[in-house]
């Protein structure tokens, strides 16, 4: 979930000049990144098979060697509590979300659109387009507008 709001918000908290550029190898499922520290986030960038957000230690990984980059991430605690937020709503509500009945035109015929408003108890839009937009608000203080 934490890549999927990274992507969202266009901000990976990464500072550029902490980006490391090279060759790095992945063997045994793992990459030794002795810059980061158990539990944080990181980037790779340029890796033709595991390209995306990760937790240190990865496991898991294909292995392969590339040349790319590594961003070492800094997420604030707010952003990580307000994954598990996003996690328990798209279990909640994304299954109907993702309908892909929201609005159809046939041959002219008729035409149907899906009705949004509900609201749950915190303040989220139940059927809005998604999680995107449901904690649009919330994940505001965070976009970067590149």
């Amino acid at each position: 979930m934490i890549e999927q709001i990274c992507a969202a918000i266009h901000n990976y908290f990464t500072d550029p000049d902490a980006i490391r550029r090279g060759p790095f190898t992945i063997s045994g499922g793992t990459i030794e990144l002795p810059f980061l520290v158990n539990g944080q986030y990181f980037r790779i960038l340029g890796s033709i098979l595991n390209d995306g957000v990760y937790k240190y230690p990865a496991e898991g990984l294909t292995d392969e060697t590339f040349d790319g980059q590594i961003w070492p991430m800094i997420v604030p605690r707010e952003v990580r509590e307000l994954a598990v937020e996003i996690a328990a709503w798209q279990d909640k509500y994304g299954e109907k979300n993702a309908s892909p009945f929201q609005a159809e035109n046939v041959i002219g015929v008729y035409s149907y659109t899906k009705q949004g408003g509900n609201t749950s108890k915190n303040g989220t839009a139940a059927d809005a387009a998604g999680w995107t937009e449901a904690f649009k608000g919330r994940l505001k203080p965070w976009r970067r507008l590149y």
